[in-house]
């Protein structure tokens, strides 16, 4: 059995463990404030809001940690609810998405934890305190696109997949060789400063350019989403993780900007594409006017630079790392009670 803690931010750690178990073989529990969705079909432990103090006191304990409210009822009934599904369910390994708290929990409870590495500054004290404590850290970056400033000691325990999205291996829509060509603009549900107007802009700025949307007023299914970003001539991207790698399996040219998240995530996400020659990274949307000759450079770099990014199977790499993992423990445990017999 292996745990699997999903934050109740955004989209991308709900899409990560659906990826991600489609191809594991060991059992998984989910622990969450979300709602369980339709397509879980396995056991889902739906944990307590610890958002529920008006005046929540120090919640850092002085930079130990990042969220730890005092005098939170919802805090200490997820705690609990979360230690008595470990000490049940006696889990091989619980993955955390993300959360140092939770982390830490399952580390002090005597569970090996895999935490979901992230992007940006990371050496805080708490986030040092998560990586350290980590039995292993999952990167969905290649190993070369390692953030600066990583310490040895994480390296070494970093399982570098890739980014793997839910169309690797997908068969790809043609471009349309059409006049004027078009650009599709990709914004997620963790919150962008991309607005209807913003594209507005954009459009009476580029005349030569069609404009698509998917996230600015408008969403597309997957199906839809799949097609327009094969279709794209550019696409314009935030730089989260999810929808980076999908851009990467449609192997599309891009311009990749950065939105405002804690610890600079996305704007070193998109300085990291930028550098490496993938695409063009951008710290902040750009001016209209200049937006024509951005347009122009990505379509001349192209899309092939993806391929250092994404290899296309980060999902069944992770997986079978994860029950490598299980499997090994369960080892272990097996060891240890021949042992003591």
């Amino acid at each position: 059995m292996i745990g699997w803690y999903v934050h109740h931010h955004g989209r991308g750690h709900l899409q990560q463990l659906r990826l991600i178990t489609a191809h594991l073989k060991a059992p998984v529990t989910v622990l969450s404030s979300f709602e369980r969705p339709p397509w879980w079909l396995g056991e889902w432990v739906c944990l307590p809001s610890d958002v529920d103090v008006e005046y929540p006191g120090d919640v850092s304990a002085a930079g130990v940690l990042h969220w730890a409210p005092l005098h939170s009822p919802g805090l200490r009934r997820r705690g609990a609810a979360i230690a008595a599904w470990i000490d049940r369910a006696r889990p091989r390994a619980v993955v955390t998405d993300v959360s140092v708290e939770v982390t830490l929990i399952a580390r002090i409870l005597g569970v090996p934890v895999v935490v979901a590495a992230m992007r940006g500054t990371r050496t805080d004290r708490a986030h040092v305190a998560a990586y350290d404590c980590a039995h292993a850290l999952l990167a969905p970056w290649p190993a070369e696109f390692t953030p600066a400033g990583w310490p040895r000691r994480w390296n070494a325990k970093t399982w570098n997949v890739g980014a793997f999205s839910a169309f690797d291996g997908a068969p790809h829509w043609p471009v349309r060789h059409t006049t004027p060509r078009n650009v599709l603009v990709v914004m997620g549900a963790g919150g962008s400063d991309v607005t209807p107007r913003t594209l507005a802009e954009a459009r009476a700025a580029t005349p030569g350019w069609t404009w698509r949307s998917a996230g600015v007023g408008t969403w597309l299914s997957r199906a839809a989403l799949w097609r327009a970003l094969c279709e794209a001539h550019v696409v314009i991207t935030h730089a989260g993780q999810n929808a980076v790698a999908e851009v990467a399996a449609a192997r599309r040219p891009a311009v990749v900007v950065a939105q405002p998240r804690p610890h600079g995530e996305q704007l070193e996400t998109a300085s990291t594409l930028d550098g490496a020659g993938i695409a063009i990274g951008l710290a902040r949307w750009p001016a209209p006017e200049h937006l024509p000759r951005l347009l122009d450079d990505a379509s001349a770099r192209g899309g092939d630079g993806w391929r250092m990014w994404s290899r296309g199977d980060g999902a069944q790499l992770a997986a079978r790392l994860l029950d490598q993992l299980a499997d090994r423990v369960g080892e272990t445990e097996e060891d240890t009670l021949c042992a003591r017999h």
